[in-house]
């Protein structure tokens, strides 16, 4: 459920400290005075999405944090940047909203770590940027900042990196042994190879949103498309957009299977009732958690597997256009 935060922010409020078994972040930003941005977390510290606004460009924002976690920011240009939760805890956040990237983040180790290497790669290139994330994993494998540079760097995108990512994920394992998410994504960089390029979709069963029974086998004998989608990521949104608008052309030709990310089935459901599909939704609400993505070897919102005729996957991970684009010419 969408929780909205009308804060109205005084210099009292922006001096004081997060109480035990809370989280605050609080700060300012330049060419954003009057706006809002939005807040979602990657292991259930929010469910679904906040709104904060901002006033004279000085916001606040506090939520219940018993447990560490990841809080994704989203700015009105769709960047993301991380913050990492402790009890507690405030982040202070200064930034210009024309210059996102060189964002700074106080107030915990962690946030002041990542603010280092978010401006150590602010001027590099997209290789430069994985080097540089590679040597600050090794270096600071006990942060959980590495956690998040991991799957962003090597885990994500179109081509990951299971090699790099393997190795890196041994190290991290050996400084947090007890951390679940580690662990896990040990697990899903095996099922990624399972689910890599040029490799059967794995065999799957889920029960969609209206009660139905959805399978790989579903998919067969026709190109089709398995995306991940939530209702507070516009990206996820706008591929959606994109797939009814070519199935609409292309009719059954094309096979979709889609997988909500949001916490509450209800949500989800609210949402197709303006923005009508004629494919299965699958919501599991667990989340990026759900055991179906980890057999599909999807761990990010958004995300999409291609599959052709014969079932093998042929691409994942594409943007909107490059998705429209492939799905065109293999429906020709």
């Amino acid at each position: 459920m969408k929780r909205f935060c009308y804060i109205l922010l005084t210099l009292a409020l922006v001096s004081c400290g997060a109480p035990n078994g809370q989280f605050k972040i609080e700060g300012r930003f330049l060419n954003l005075n009057r706006g809002e941005f939005y807040v979602y977390s990657t292991d259930g510290l929010v469910n679904g999405v906040d709104t904060i606004h901002t006033d004279g460009g000085r916001f606040s924002y506090q939520i219940p944090c018993e447990h560490s976690g990841t809080l994704m920011l989203v700015f009105p240009n769709f960047s993301e940047q991380p913050i990492f939760a402790e009890s507690g805890k405030t982040a202070h956040v200064k930034g210009d909203a024309t210059h996102l990237k060189e964002m700074s983040v106080e107030g915990t180790d962690a946030n002041e770590l990542m603010t280092r290497f978010r401006q150590a790669v602010v001027n590099a290139s997209p290789p430069e940027a994985v080097n540089k994330a590679a040597l600050f994993i090794r270096d600071n494998a006990a942060s959980p900042v590495s956690v998040f540079l991991l799957k962003r760097y090597f885990l994500q995108g179109v081509n990951p990196d299971l090699t790099k990512a393997a190795e890196l994920l041994e190290t991290l394992v050996k400084a947090q042994p007890k951390n679940g998410e580690v662990n896990r994504l040990m697990k899903d960089v095996s099922i990624l190879k399972i689910a890599q390029l040029n490799a059967p979709v794995p065999s799957f069963s889920a029960v969609d949103i209206n009660g139905r029974t959805v399978t790989n086998a579903d998919l067969r004998g026709k190109v089709s498309v398995i995306h991940v989608w939530s209702t507070w990521n516009y990206e996820s949104q706008d591929i959606q957009r994109r797939l009814r608008s070519l199935r609409e052309e292309k009719g059954t030709k094309l096979g979709v299977v889609g997988i909500c990310i949001d916490a509450s089935k209800r949500d989800c459901r609210n949402y197709l009732k303006h923005d009508s599909v004629g494919w299965s939704t699958i919501c599991d609400e667990q989340m990026l958690e759900s055991p179906l993505l980890a057999k599909l070897g999807m761990m990010s919102v958004p995300d999409n597997i291609i599959i052709d005729t014969s079932g093998r996957i042929i691409a994942r991970g594409l943007n909107p256009n490059d998705m429209r684009e492939r799905l065109e010419k293999l429906l020709k």
